[in-house]
């Protein structure tokens, strides 16, 4: 699914292209990705207004509106969605899932919600899973602080001791860190060379930091590169398929309910002292 750099792609269409635009149509008739408002619901609330800014915290993002509206516009991008806008002359930019990659310029038939602008133009969510969700007034206060932004100590406290949970699962718990998905935390403990399934309260310090940093590096490459696809670790996550760091046999097992891989020999899962006991 799109993670934060895709979501990012996405958020990057909309300042580029999506802002300063008359709104004069809203299709919000998807009762599913528009839920829980009613048909005409968002429509009413936009309609003759403008979208002033694109902003993002991890895998969600929300636009807001001119004054006069006074709303806030949250998109997610759910399992496979593209946010299109596509000009009068049949020009677009689409930003977004990568695995969809294969949809033609002007197939809009999975478009679940659309802004018509006065110009012609046209900002839609295109899903064909149908999982996105378009909502006014999303509760972004909900989620925990950005996982390309987040400080060190912010990082410590989304880890705090005291918890048996598996490292990968507090990493993608979105009310601590918010932007990790299953592949990037593949990608991040893979750098950081801890076992997915550690538990979080026998981190050491110098864990902690490796985690970090392998968090910002792993979101620096896949923001230049073009999503989480393209990282290290991705191709090599199938059956018979070697570590590209050592060529030791990758691993796979489920952590938490998610699909995991790992390196048989660098990220080994230690004993379950405390981090107290381990230093």
């Amino acid at each position: 699914m799109p993670e934060l750099p895709e979501v990012e792609s996405a958020r990057a269409v909309i300042e580029r292209k999506g802002l300063g635009r008359l709104i004069v149509d809203v299709d919000d008739s998807d009762t599913f990705v528009c839920r829980p408002h009613a048909p005409g619901e968002i429509r009413h609330a936009l309609l003759g207004g403008e979208l002033v800014s694109a902003m993002r915290r991890g895998k969600s993002m929300w636009c807001g509106t001119d004054a006069a509206l006074g709303v806030t516009l949250g998109i997610h991008l759910g399992m496979s969605g593209k946010i299109v806008i596509a000009d009068a002359n049949g020009t677009e930019v689409d930003g977004g899932d990568y695995w969809e990659g294969r949809r033609e310029p002007g197939d809009y038939r999975w478009a679940r919600f659309s802004l018509t602008f006065a110009d012609g133009g046209r900002l839609m969510l295109v899903d064909p899973r149908r999982l996105g969700r378009v909502r006014l007034n999303p509760p972004i206060e909900q989620l925990g602080p950005d996982a390309q932004l987040i400080t060190p100590a912010q990082f410590r406290a989304a880890l705090a001791a005291g918890s048996t949970a598996p490292v990968k699962a507090r990493l993608m718990d979105q009310h601590r860190i918010a932007g990790i998905g299953n592949l990037l935390a593949d990608e991040i403990l893979w750098r950081a060379r801890i076992h997915p399934a550690q538990p979080v309260d026998t981190l050491t310090a110098a864990e902690q930091r490796r985690l970090l940093r392998a968090t910002r590096d792993a979101i620096r490459t896949a923001l230049r590169d073009g999503g989480v696809h393209t990282l290290a670790i991705i191709p090599y996550r199938h059956q018979g398929a070697a570590c590209p760091r050592d060529h030791a046999p990758m691993r796979t097992a489920p952590v938490d309910g998610r699909t995991s891989w790992w390196c048989s020999a660098e990220q080994l899962l230690v004993p379950s002292f405390t981090a107290a006991d381990r230093r």
